[in-house]
């Protein structure tokens, strides 16, 4: 791959050159029945929403795609009843849960690596896509900032692209980063407002614990993927504290963890079989130190999400190693991590192509991590349980599982019959909940009477 923060040669050509119009403008153009996207992250458009929210009213059956929400949507607030418009999410930010407790926002069952795909293949095609971008640049390109992921996709199908400029997204590196300006219908001169920041969560003792276990198979050469939440934000932390150099990076979110690694200098890629010298990702999301790190840094380069995550891309890598979440995994090695129940909390997002990609590598790991237990309505329960519970969604399947890591220990599952699956999980839930756990392992057959392993 080539350094070029151009678009590809194919491009959708846009029916008369673009032209500046006012977001009311712009809003003006919505239909009732009209499919919409925003993108996703920091791409999603500000000034173009709120034009929209304001007329809302006077449309019906108007369709959002979306994803990553990171500021509230004008224009799905400005119908608390849902009367005229639908959100519909590939990931669930902390708002797009919100709305979906609300019966606002419905979501999209994804492997985020293969949106671009469904874009091309299976979705509707957008009426108007709306994006965010940086101001056009000497080369005729919007760039699309540190949120390249499936955009290209949406615009090569879109009937009708409009781009929102602002000067305070990062200019980023990396390839199909641009929308030419033949390929652009409107431009809403910008909102240079604040970005939206994406805090890093407190790294309890908990975390820290499940972090040092981590670190400590963490050697030097390795080529990181890291996850979004405290324990892999405990990793980059305790990582800084080792020895551990020549680190690589190919994931799918650049993370402040990742960036203080960097400032240090135990990131160097030097070991990478694809991209050597390049921090590889397909969007940010942060701190704005962060965004000021990946402005016009020809270390850090940015890919389309179907190059960051399809794990016969991933494995290219040596020694891949892949850190994520989980919040219940069961004695089969299940692990659910992206709804409680029915009620959807976030997205399949990249853990499984992450997962499997690892694993494919030379000398690869990957590591499922959670917190032992939880509190709920006021009581103590364990995320390693018999059974999911009912409605939960399996993420990652127990033949894909390979390290599943607690503050109580790690253990590996990969050749491991049941019995021996269960018999090491128990191992690492919380003291106070093995022998239940062993009870109800030997009750279900899952480990036979009289076998020790």
């Amino acid at each position: 791959m080539s350094l070029s923060p151009t678009a590809p040669a194919t491009r959708r050509v846009a029916v008369a050159p673009a032209r500046t119009i006012s977001p009311a403008g712009a809003a003006s153009l919505v239909a009732s029945g009209m499919w919409l996207d925003y993108g996703a992250g920091l791409c999603q458009p500000t000034l173009f929403d709120r034009a929209l929210g304001a007329r809302i009213g006077e449309l019906a059956n108007v369709k959002i795609r979306h994803c990553l929400t990171m500021q509230p949507r004008a224009v799905l607030d400005a119908d608390p009843d849902g009367e005229h418009v639908y959100g519909f999410s590939l990931h669930f930010s902390s708002y797009d849960r919100k709305k979906h407790d609300e019966g606002r926002c419905h979501y999209v069952p994804v492997n985020l690596g293969e949106i671009p795909d469904y874009y091309r293949r299976f979705m509707a095609p957008a009426d108007i896509v709306v994006l965010k971008t940086c101001p056009v640049d000497e080369n005729g390109c919007f760039n699309l900032s540190a949120a390249n992921l499936w955009h290209r996709a949406i615009v090569e199908r879109a009937r009708t692209v409009i781009v929102e400029t602002s000067r305070r997204l990062p200019y980023v590196f990396g390839e199909q980063t641009g929308i030419h300006l033949s390929e652009v219908d409107f431009v809403i001169e910008g909102d240079d407002g604040a970005l939206p920041e994406l805090p890093n969560p407190p790294v309890r003792d908990v975390d820290a614990a499940v972090g040092r276990l981590i670190a400590s198979e963490i050697e030097d050469g390795d080529c990181l993927q890291i996850g979004i939440g405290a324990m892999p934000n405990a990793v980059c932390a305790l990582l800084l504290e080792s020895g551990v150099r020549d680190l690589g990076v190919h994931t799918e979110m650049m993370m402040d963890g990742l960036v203080d690694l960097y400032k240090a200098g135990r990131i160097s890629g030097a070991r990478k079989q694809l991209n050597p010298g390049k921090l590889v990702y397909t969007f940010a999301l942060g701190s704005h130190d962060l965004y000021a790190t990946l402005d016009r840094n020809p270390d850090m380069y940015c890919c389309p999400v179907d190059y960051t995550n399809a794990p016969h891309i991933i494995m290219q890598n040596d020694r891949v190693v892949s850190i994520n979440n989980t919040t219940q995994i069961d004695l089969q090695g299940q692990a659910a991590s992206e709804s409680d129940g029915h009620r959807h909390i976030s997205g399949t997002g990249g853990q499984l192509q992450f997962v499997r990609g690892a694993y494919a590598s030379k000398g690869g790991k990957s590591f499922i991590c959670l917190t032992s237990t939880y509190e709920k309505r006021g009581e103590r329960r364990s995320r390693i349980v018999l059974d999911l519970t009912p409605g939960n969604i399996v993420t990652t399947p127990r033949s894909d599982v390979m390290y599943v890591v607690t503050e109580y220990g790690i253990v590996n599952l990969k050749g491991k019959s049941v019995a021996e699956r269960a018999t090491a999980i128990i191992g690492v839930a919380h003291p106070d909940f093995r022998e239940g756990l062993e009870r109800q392992a030997h009750e279900h057959r899952l480990i036979p009477r009289g076998v020790s392993f």
